[in-house]
């Protein structure tokens, strides 16, 4: 028999023992198992995109706000005769360096109103960085007051910092501790900063930590040169590797640290809560491919009149397997690329999704307390976690689709050839014996 004439009757019996099994009812399994592969598909796309959004919004703030994209810390014997105009002219002049600036930073104890206490970070910047640097300015947003820092002893809070505290624009916090070297003391009561605007950015662990100085107060504050370090940022944040290792050629006296190392624990946890998710998620293809092999080894059986017949017309094991694994492959194409769409276009229109989630959340929540608690109504509100949802960005990333993608459709494929191995389990004489 001819190739193309193989291939030919071994489509149409795959489609007929798709459509009905050996009873002539409708194969309904079949369209249940690709509704569960769609269904998972799906599902993953839009759960890792979504995590990714989250990622690339943490990773942004970090980046721009917090380690930015390299840090250079001169090393102890050669602070003192350092000359910091010829380094940040040397740095800048790096090629991919987009700017350098001189930074302090220490652990502080921070007193708000009424003796609220909180743990904070006292970040000593050039007053105008708000204005001057791109990142910095795209990743922070002013929620009262202004970002205002040229006066002495003046100071911008993160948003919930400065909740935890119990202040707002004109109020006045004391650092009651400080970390520092021998020229600091340890505990005082009279280092008082009047803050002058709140900021909030994408990444709480900021928010709820940093306290922004100018350069001259951080200075006065701690009084050592321990404390300062200078923060670099690139043209394009993934050319990293390369302008350390430039810089630490030019300057061998400096320490420099790119973001990924800074902040490699932060990126390790993550990752790791990522593959995790991943691998609890993949569960939904391995349920999925359990359901594929059982009702594959049903229309195995069923069909094993049918598969006796052909093994004596002349068809191998091969050939007749083949049959099964091209019903596993449908049901995997069938299920897979219209999950692929979904997942997509779910993905596209996030802010939508869960803005319709918020709507159908609050009119359920309307509707029982309307039926037990009529009080209550008047106060009800949507759910604000919802909307803050909304407003990330899913970051499709296309090796992780395909990966999602190809899983889906080889479950399938799996599921339908282990199933299939035992084909020629009954031999045509004792097919005619059984009759």
């Amino acid at each position: 028999m001819k190739k193309g004439n193989r291939l030919s009757w071994i489509f149409y019996i795959s489609r007929r023992f798709a459509k009905v099994d050996s009873r002539g009812r409708a194969a309904a399994s079949g369209i249940l198992a690709s509704l569960g592969i769609g269904a998972g598909v799906a599902v993953l796309i839009v759960i890792i995109s979504v995590m990714n959004g989250f990622q690339a919004g943490y990773i942004r703030s970090i980046m721009e706000i917090s380690s930015f994209h390299i840090r250079a810390v001169p090393e102890e014997n050669v602070r003192s005769e350092l000359d910091e105009e010829e380094l940040l002219k040397t740095i800048r002049e790096t090629k991919g360096v987009s700017s350098a600036i001189p930074m302090y930073e220490a652990q502080t104890l921070s007193v708000g109103n009424n003796g609220r206490q909180r743990p904070a970070l006292i970040r000593g910047v050039p007053w105008y960085i708000y204005y001057s640097d791109k990142g910095f300015l795209d990743q922070i947003t002013i929620s009262a007051g202004r970002f205002d820092i040229k006066e002495e002893m003046t100071c911008v809070l993160g948003s919930s910092l400065a909740r935890g505290l119990n202040v707002r624009p004109g109020d006045e916090i004391n650092l009651l501790a400080l970390s520092g070297g021998e020229e600091t003391d340890l505990f005082s009561g009279d280092r008082k900063l009047k803050v002058t605007g709140l900021f909030t950015c994408g990444y709480n662990d900021i928010n709820s930590s940093f306290i922004f100085v100018s350069l001259d107060t951080a200075s006065k504050l701690l009084g050592v040169e321990d404390a300062q370090f200078y923060g670099i940022k690139l043209v394009d944040s993934e050319d990293d590797q390369r302008c350390v290792s430039v810089l630490k050629n030019k300057l061998p006296d400096i320490n420099f640290e790119s973001w990924r190392s800074y902040n490699r624990s932060f990126f390790g946890a993550h990752k790791i809560e990522k593959n995790l998710l991943m691998t609890l998620s993949f569960l939904i293809f391995v349920v999925v491919g359990v359901n594929i092999f059982n009702s594959m080894r049903r229309m195995v059986y069923e069909h094993h009149e049918e598969t006796a017949v052909l093994s004596a017309m002349g068809a191998g094991k091969k050939e007749i397997q083949l049959v099964f694994i091209l019903q596993g492959l449908s049901t995997g194409l069938y299920g897979a690329i219209p999950g692929l769409f979904v997942g997509l276009a779910i993905c596209a229109k996030m802010g939508n999704v869960f803005i319709l989630f918020s709507q159908i959340a609050y009119r359920v929540q309307l509707f029982f307390y309307m039926i037990f608690n009529p009080v209550v109504v008047p106060t009800l509100r949507s759910n604000s976690v919802f909307l803050y949802y909304a407003k990330i960005p899913a970051v499709v990333v296309f090796s992780e689709v395909a990966y999602i993608t190809l899983f889906g459709i080889v479950a399938s494929l799996a599921a339908s050839w282990f199933a299939s191995r035992n084909a020629l389990k009954f031999s045509v004489a004792e097919v005619l014996h059984d009759e």
